[in-house]
């Protein structure tokens, strides 16, 4: 019977840049990353859903500043618009008080021939 023995890898000089069937995604992340140098021989597996599972919080966290910094503008869009609406308002109101003064009814009415009273109004009693 044989042993167990670690085979050793042959170390490749030959590193061209052949986009084959054979090239995994794995093997481009490996050879632009380089993570060799920092992990051994490989990613270990063990690493890879911690690993995800803090990506994917930090993805949540991303869209939810984002989702938040969007609705922050929404709601400063929504306060202008309330604010100009609100001097519009005022000003209608202004303007219809102004026109419903009995003065300013009597100078739009005088050019009808229509003029304003000078004496009280007389009041009739009716005798049974």
């Amino acid at each position: 019977m044989s042993q167990n023995t670690f085979r050793k890898k042959l170390k490749s000089t030959n590193k061209s840049r052949t986009t084959g069937t054979g090239r995994s995604i794995f093997s481009w992340i490996e050879e632009k990353l380089d993570v060799t140098r920092v992990l051994g021989e490989g990613v270990p597996v063990q690493l890879v859903p911690p690993i995800g599972f803090v990506a994917l919080l930090a993805l949540i966290y991303i869209w939810g500043n984002h989702r938040a910094e969007n609705m922050v503008r929404k709601i400063e869009k929504v306060q202008q618009e309330v604010e100009d609406i609100r001097a519009d308002v005022t000003t209608l109101e202004a303007e219809y008080m102004l026109s419903s003064m009995q003065s300013e009814l009597a100078k739009k009415v005088a050019t009808r021939g229509i003029v304003e009273l000078d004496k009280p109004p007389v009041k009739i009693e009716v005798e049974e």
